[in-house]
């Protein structure tokens, strides 16, 4: 099986899990090659366009930590193919992550485009750097406009990606999109209600 993405997660225990669902075979007996160690330039750009993401890291205890990063789209960056990094702006101060990566630097990202119903996986290794200790870095992974503090820098090597089906994904849209959407009507509308109000005077004047 040529797929980096599920080769790394398909445990003894998951093969199993598909031996007993009927789906063992599928999955050994794949003939097709995925790529999943380089991001192209398809995926750096779907990544670039996004305002957030879910980042999963592991705990010492064993339990699994999700949380939700966001900021301006593009704050993810994609430093090169096998890089990606953010600003990691002051937030609830709980540093759960932070504190994760510390003894297991293993991280999954979980990205969505849910008016488009695309989403994509990542796996990657993630290190903390100091944004003073080096500037160029910094320089990179500014957002220019927003507001928040950075406090580190982290960035999120690449093991694999993978894209998934668009099944059970409900399009949702932004604030932002949904104005761009209706702009054309709104256009509209007021092009109608100058008509309507040139008709009425036009019709006042004739009375």
């Amino acid at each position: 099986m040529a797929h980096g993405f599920l080769d790394i997660l398909s445990t003894p225990d998951v093969r199993a899990a598909r031996a007993v669902n009927g789906s063992l075979e599928m999955w050994e007996d794949f003939g097709g090659h995925r790529a999943s160690d380089r991001f192209t330039a398809a995926e750096a750009g779907f990544i670039e366009a996004r305002d957030s993401f879910y980042m999963a890291t592991v705990s010492q205890s064993g339990w699994p930590y999700v949380q939700h990063r966001g900021g301006p789209a593009g704050f993810l960056k994609v430093l090169d193919e096998t890089t990606l990094g953010f600003a990691d702006y002051r937030g609830n101060r709980q540093y759960i992550s932070l504190g994760n990566v510390a003894s297991d630097d293993r991280a999954a990202l979980f990205l969505m485009d849910y008016p488009n119903r695309h989403r994509l996986k990542i796996l990657a290794h993630m290190s903390v750097h100091d944004l003073a200790a080096e500037p160029e870095l910094a320089r990179r992974l500014a957002s220019p406009g927003y507001k928040g503090r950075p406090e580190r820098a982290l960035l999120l090597k690449l093991e694999a990606f993978d894209w998934n089906c668009p099944q059970h994904i409900t399009p949702r849209f932004t604030a932002a999109e949904i104005d761009t959407a209706i702009a054309p009507l709104r256009d509209r509308i007021a092009a109608l209600e100058a008509e309507n109000r040139a008709l009425r005077e036009q019709f006042a004047t004739q009375q």
